[in-house]
């Protein structure tokens, strides 16, 4: 067999100075193609002998290997050279002139769960969390909600979608907080203080309704807990989160599955001038719902009721922001306008604090 280094130093000349993809590419077809010069090299070994072939065999491989990958480099620099033209030849400044930037500003829901959190921390409070998907078992059973009552029914709340056949417990959207403090009696044990705040979910549309809106579950299990314990935290939050000297709080009998006794709690107002005003005047403005924790509400979180007895209260965080900062409508509070959100938003650094004011 003729002596390979001359084809090989011819071909990768050849590759070198290709100047575009047409004179690799014919580059590639004289030596490796069909016809090509190696191609035809290579037909021959058959009619060699034994030891000839294997002499001649793997060193016409390597050439082919060599020719082959030295036209792939020569394809990618090109390529690469051809993009570095076009975009040299593209290039566009987009860049804008100096303006002011617009100062971002926090949602007043985003706002007023910080200082909810900052309020209850300062009581010795916890912060709890769960899952926006829950079991039914946790939403309604563990909470002593039969199975005939009226949030239980699709018209009220949002379940999730089941294949056909499956016999499995369903999986709603939560519809309170509440579900929180079982999970967190069962993980973390009693006594325990713990705040839950989060997004939830319920069939309603209007003024003061939304379907997806914010609570804030609180929750407080001891050995000698008791209404008394749970009207002077009550008080204590409303005068922090209003910031007025005095509050006065009306408990209101009433009835919720997953406490006994059960009280709607009202707090003293005025609306002098269309001006809600907390802590004075002759009016009353429903803020929230509490009583002490069912026992069947303990047994579920496997809390001993005899041992152990507690307070729970919720409300809704976008109720009580509407009422401190004077917001008329719920929908606004999802509806994506910057104009409102300029309007009611905070400033990015105001942090509320008990000892510097929780808000603006």
């Amino acid at each position: 067999m003729q002596d390979l280094d001359p084809i090989r130093v011819k071909y990768l000349a050849e590759v070198a100075e290709a100047a575009d993809e047409p004179a690799i590419e014919a580059v590639r077809v004289a030596a490796l193609g069909k016809k090509g010069e190696v191609s035809l090299m290579m037909r021959e070994l058959g009619r060699m002998e034994p030891e000839a072939r294997k002499a001649a065999g793997p060193a016409l491989n390597a050439l082919r290997d060599e020719i082959e990958s030295a036209v792939k480099a020569r394809r990618a620099a090109l390529a690469d050279g051809a993009l570095a033209e076009r975009l040299k030849a593209e290039w566009l400044d987009v860049t804008l002139d100096p303006r002011p930037a617009a100062a971002g500003t926090i949602h007043p829901v985003s706002q007023v769960t910080e200082e909810v959190v900052a309020i209850f921390a300062a009581l010795g409070f916890t912060v709890a969390e769960g899952p926006q998907i829950e079991t039914d078992w946790h939403n309604f059973d563990a909470l002593n909600i039969p199975p005939e009552h009226p949030a239980r029914q699709e018209m009220d709340t949002f379940y999730m979608a089941r294949a056909e056949g499956d016999e499995r417990a369903p999986h709603v959207l939560r519809t309170h907080t509440s579900p929180v403090q079982i999970r967190h009696m069962t993980a973390n044990g009693v006594p325990c203080r713990a705040i839950a705040p989060g997004r939830v979910y319920r069939c309603d549309y209007d003024q003061t309704h939304t379907p997806m809106f914010h609570q804030v579950e609180g929750l407080c299990i001891d050995r000698n807990i008791s209404m008394a314990n749970l009207k002077w935290v009550l008080e204590e939050f409303c005068r922090s989160f209003f910031e007025v000297e005095g509050v006065e709080l009306r408990f209101r009998a009433s009835h919720f599955p997953f406490t006994e006794p059960s009280a709607e709690v009202d707090i003293r107002c005025s609306w002098a001038g269309g001006q809600l005003r907390i802590g004075e005047g002759d009016d009353w403005l429903e803020i929230l719902g509490s009583g002490m924790v069912h026992p069947k509400v303990l047994a579920a979180a496997n809390v001993d009721p005899e041992a152990w007895q507690g307070f729970a209260f919720g409300m809704g965080i976008d109720r009580i922001a509407m009422l401190k900062y004077g917001i008329p409508d719920l929908r606004a509070f999802f509806d994506s306008d910057l104009r409102w959100l300029r309007h009611y938003g905070f400033a990015a650094l105001d942090v509320p604090t008990l000892h510097a004011g929780l808000s603006r």
